[in-house]
């Protein structure tokens, strides 16, 4: 099946008009009309990843963070991005990047899922009509639970459904919480939409310090799982959208590997 196929498939799940405007995905390199016969999925298009992506002979490398950001003056293989840039090409490996346009058309329920919540309700809504029903979509969700839990508790249930040795938590460890707000990667920015949705926690990663205190002192309490260990749900996920809609192709993924330890 030719790239730009695969690419017409993915889109019509997750149409690139519902990324955020100052993100960058889709078809970063490549030729569009390249014939893909294997995919590599990660997470991110790290030197690691893009090696074991050459070692499966895949055609397509696919992640959630984009490669390539913001506008480049150089690529030049004594530049760490454009050395794996160049890599790509010398492989003949395509890159596509499904960001923000993923997080609302597929993140945030996934997350919800995985959390065993039901009935969840947009976070923030970035996209109010979305291309595929009309339906206003967007970041994160927010539900209840049937009955509240402590902090403490919630901790353990966040960590045994992202299969995670730890979390970072702010606040009261016995404080009950029963409405759940999550929004996967960095959360800091999903701080005030927690609040106007009168979220108890927010399970989310990249909280610092003073974001941290702040929203305790506003009685939302805190549970980071880290900016991988909650993201990281999207490289399985991809996995069987494209084994479910491109059978025919052949699907590697990267291994779970957290980018840090805390010892």
């Amino acid at each position: 099946m030719l790239c730009r196929d695969i690419i017409e498939i993915m889109e019509k799940k997750y149409p690139v008009s519902c990324a955020l405007d100052w993100d960058n995905v889709g078809l970063l390199v490549g030729d569009p009309e390249k014939e893909v016969k294997r995919i590599y999925v990660a997470l991110d298009a790290t030197a690691e990843v893009i090696e074991a992506a050459a070692e499966v002979h895949a055609d397509l490398l696919v992640t959630h963070h984009p490669l390539i950001f913001s506008g480049m003056r150089q690529v030049r293989t004594d530049e760490f991005t454009g050395k794996r840039i160049i890599r790509l090409i010398q492989e003949n490996i395509a890159y596509y990047a499904m960001h923000t346009n993923y997080d609302v058309m597929g993140m945030a329920e996934l997350s919800e899922r995985v959390m065993g919540l039901w009935e969840g309700r947009i976070l923030e809504v970035t996209c109010p009509e979305s291309p595929i029903d009309g339906k206003p979509q967007g970041i994160g969700r927010v539900a209840d639970l049937r009955e509240a839990v402590s902090l403490a508790e919630c901790c353990e249930q966040v960590k045994r459904r992202f299969h995670l040795e730890h979390v970072k938590v702010f606040g009261e460890l016995q404080a009950p919480v029963q409405r759940i707000a999550i929004s996967p990667g960095a959360g800091k920015s999903m701080l005030r939409a927690a609040l106007r949705a009168g979220a108890d926690v927010l399970i989310t990663g990249d909280i610092d310090h003073h974001t941290g205190i702040d929203a305790v002192a506003q009685g939302l309490a805190i549970v980071d799982g880290g900016h991988y260990g909650i993201e990281q749900i999207f490289i399985q996920d991809m996995a069987d959208f494209f084994e479910k809609s491109i059978p025919e192709v052949v699907v590697s993924i990267a291994p779970v590997c957290h980018p840090f330890q805390i010892i």
